[in-house]
């Protein structure tokens, strides 16, 4: 079972209620912090802890105990002085891991040169996931690892029917590895060489983002 882990989510609009959902759904601890405090009400559901405080004001996110946390995700973009001085604030508090929405390629820029490593931009992100699943016949989703690596679902077609992974050579002409194959209601964990595929089976694939594309474009 995964560790269960800790994370403030600060704004609780759109994107920033979302991601406090889907962690809590996890099982994750999750503080949840507005300063609209319907929006804190709404919200207090679906986190561990809800308040509604001024996330600028140090003292106030001290006394929320969020030097606790090891993850505080500042979710609030469009108010771009607020997310920055709340970034700072965070930043100060010696917070290990700080993520921050970024409304633009402006606000990009400032998080950077305040030394923000983990910047999300999820309108960006959401138009290239869009893009490459509209841009393939075959990729049905991806889970980015890093800036190079991804893992992949794609859709064997007929090409493959009645094929193994060892007579198709995938890891050495594409430079991927096959880590599970899902035919209906069965999954493949780590399938062998001599295991055979068929037209309709879903592939979990592994590897540099430039070859998933490259085995995706083969059309096998």
């Amino acid at each position: 079972m995964a560790r269960k882990k800790q994370f403030a989510i600060i704004g609780l609009g759109r994107f920033g209620g979302s991601v406090c959902k889907e962690l809590n759904q996890m099982g994750h601890e999750v503080l949840a912090i507005d300063l609209d405090e319907k929006k804190v009400a709404e919200f207090a559901e679906f986190s561990t802890s809800a308040l509604q405080l001024d996330s600028t004001n140090e003292l106030a996110l001290k006394s929320s105990g969020i030097t606790n946390f090891e993850n505080v995700i500042v979710a609030i973009g469009e108010d771009i002085q607020t997310s920055i001085l709340m970034t700072l604030v965070l930043k100060d508090l010696d917070i290990p891991r700080v993520y921050v929405k970024a409304q633009n390629r402006y606000h990009q820029k400032v998080l950077m040169k305040i030394g923000v490593e983990q910047i999300i931009q999820p309108e960006v992100e959401m138009g290239k996931k869009i893009a490459e699943s509209l841009g393939s016949q075959k990729t049905i989703d991806s889970i980015e690892l890093s800036a190079d690596y991804s893992i992949s679902e794609l859709l064997a077609t007929a090409k493959v029917n009645r094929r193994s992974l060892n007579e198709l050579k995938i890891r050495p002409k594409y430079g991927v590895s096959v880590i599970a194959i899902k035919r209906g209601e069965d999954l493949n964990i780590a399938p062998m060489p001599d295991d055979t595929l068929q037209a309709g089976d879903i592939l979990t694939v592994l590897g540099l983002k430039k070859n998933i594309r490259h085995f995706d474009q083969a059309g096998l």
